[in-house]
């Protein structure tokens, strides 16, 4: 075995322990959520007229995950900030994610949404968090922070453990979503997008 193909095994099984890694600290995490307020975010999106979604970053890219899977679902939902968004009113759900809970312009989103009447579910690191406080459901899932550099909640980078958790919430928020609704996933699929 030459020097590359030794490097290329080293590097194969630095990835598939990197990988172990990453899936553990999320079962880890996965056992320390309080699920309880998961009834009022669910409940939230089964009566919302409409739900709009937002987060920044790594976070929207999770959450925008989970807006994909609310609409095949055939539920009317929208990503703020998206040129065809529309606004928000009294009978709309605002699911909001910030792993600090202070990102100015989801804390703005939520203000606005309150003042409508509007509900407001948030999840973020933080219980003290000012966005947080702003909701009407908060659902805290007990990860870094992105300026937690001392590696006691996770090992991975900046809020990356976050950031995979809001993903796999979604998935199962919309598991629930999808029993308790009964639809066919042959349904479902008729929605999934055709002009890719």
């Amino acid at each position: 075995m030459d020097s590359t193909d030794q490097q290329n095994e080293q590097i194969a099984k630095a990835v598939h322990e990197n990988l172990k890694h990453v899936l553990a600290e999320n079962i880890t995490l996965a056992e320390n959520i309080d699920y309880t307020n998961f009834g009022d975010l669910i409940g939230g999106i089964q009566s919302a007229d409409a739900i709009f979604i937002i987060a920044s970053g790594r976070s929207g890219y999770s959450m925008r995950s989970a807006a994909m899977r609310l609409m095949h679902l055939g539920l009317r939902v929208y990503f703020v900030g998206d040129t065809t968004t529309p606004a928000i009113k009294a009978g709309d759900l605002l699911w909001a994610a910030s792993g600090s809970g202070t990102t100015s312009t989801i804390v703005k989103a939520a203000e606005k949404a309150r003042q409508v009447g509007a509900n407001v579910v948030a999840i973020t690191t933080n219980a003290s968090s000012i966005l947080a406080s702003i909701a009407n459901t908060h659902i805290q899932i007990p990860a870094a922070e992105k300026q937690d550099h001392d590696g006691v909640r996770s090992k991975q980078y900046a809020g990356s453990l976050f950031e995979q958790a809001l993903l796999l919430i979604g998935d199962a928020v919309f598991m629930e979503l999808w029993k308790i609704n009964g639809t066919p996933a042959e349904e479902l699929w008729k929605r999934h997008a055709n002009m890719e």
